[in-house]
């Protein structure tokens, strides 16, 4: 018989649907407590390393291509990014407090019993992720204007090495990781005054993806001069697609066909599909930025615009190294979330399980947006050659 494969999204699901049914009857478990506690221990000392060997060759690659083009795309996709980001802050800043009231707002894992688990592994990470972020980029920098090609070989494998490590180890363990914190979430009595909130959070946030793409396209629209709701329909499929395959990359085809058909030009299609499938990440911002702002207002931690002002910028620069797996911006975006934003596990945890759910739409207003900036960038083209 042919052996059926659960991707990643629906494993992720029924992790949180088995763990809130198991929590709901069963006390908390020391052995689940006990993997969460060595997992998350794991993911603190993985991260630096997922910032180098993610980061550092991803700006090489962008640096070294050169010429006008490839900065001004690199620009867009990067503003696109980011007022995206701030989109999304002032919708949260505006409606969330309405949505999350006092008496649901509480500190996650306050309600949990003196449980300890049967052992902790310490493992420190190498550096701080500041520290990491910086030396990405003065080594990506590097590498791009050196003619030498060891180091950039070696930054390569270390990429290599980090997203099979992100294939092999972290994604198959993490559905077992979300199972642990729903688990004891639900037995301790605090998931359903989470998840409540939630539902809401997300209908806002795919409200805030169907908006983007309309602006987008108007924008593209009045740029190029064309009708912006009939090129929105013309890259209906590579929406679709993204919906299936939950990863850009493999949407690149559909996307490169659309756009060609959109009237963008084979050459600027075929330099800015491939690169924007990397580097715009509209929709994956809205839905990190959202989630951060809802967790944080739940948890009553104080936030302020200049703290995500500078979460924002800075995120947007780091999800340039998400890897082409599903869940792969959230993976990249740990570290500031933490590093910035002042997130535990328990939060990184939710974060991931909120990020996977909704993957498939954030990657389906990436891959679609691609198509608006391709269409600014050939009517730009006279001007940057």
């Amino acid at each position: 018989m042919k052996k059926i494969k659960l991707g990643l999204l629906p494993r992720v699901l029924i992790a949180i649907a088995v763990g809130v049914a198991l929590g709901s009857f069963l006390p908390e478990s020391r052995l689940l407590l006990t993997f969460n506690e060595v997992f998350s221990q794991f993911l603190g000392f993985f991260i630096p390393i997922l910032i180098v060997g993610l980061v550092t060759p991803s700006i090489a690659e962008i640096g070294s291509g050169a010429g006008r083009m490839l900065a001004f795309t690199a620009l867009l996709a990067y503003g696109s990014t980011v007022v995206a980001g701030f989109v999304s802050y002032f919708t949260g800043a505006t409606f969330f407090p309405s949505m999350i009231d006092a008496d649901t707002a509480t500190q996650l894992g306050s309600q949990s019993s003196a449980l300890t688990p049967y052992f902790t592994i310490n493992i420190p990470p190498l550096m701080d992720v500041m520290t990491a972020l910086v030396m990405a980029f003065v080594f990506g920098l590097g590498l791009a204007y050196l003619k030498g090609d060891v180091l950039r070989r070696a930054s390569f494998e270390v990429r290599e090495i980090v997203e099979m490590t992100i294939r092999t180890v972290i994604i198959p363990l993490l559905p077992i990781y979300i199972f642990g914190i729903f688990y004891n979430m639900t037995a301790s009595g605090e998931v359903f005054r989470v998840m409540s909130v939630f539902v809401k959070i997300i209908v806002v946030i795919f409200v805030l993806h169907v908006l983007w793409l309309v602006t987008l396209y108007i924008v593209a629209g009045t740029v190029s001069g064309k009708n912006p709701f009939k090129m929105l329909s013309t890259m209906l499929p590579a929406y679709f697609t993204a919906l299936g395959t939950q990863s850009s990359a493999a949407t690149i085809p559909v996307s490169l066909a659309q756009a060609k058909k959109m009237g963008v030009s084979d050459g600027v299609a075929g330099f800015v599909i491939p690169l924007c499938a990397t580097i715009h990440l509209s929709g994956s911002m809205l839905k990190i930025v959202s989630c951060a702002m809802a967790l944080m207002m739940m948890q009553g931690m104080e936030y302020d615009f200049s703290l995500f002002a500078g979460f924002i910028f800075m995120l947007g620069i780091t999800m340039v190294a998400a890897p082409g797996v599903p869940g792969g911006a959230i993976m990249a975006a740990l570290g500031v979330l933490t590093s910035m934003l002042g997130f535990s596990a328990a939060d990184q945890a939710l974060m991931i399980s909120l990020y996977i759910a909704m993957d498939s739409f954030g990657t389906a207003c990436n891959v679609t947006g691609d198509g608006a900036l391709a269409l600014i960038v050939d009517r730009c083209k006279s001007k940057l050659m």
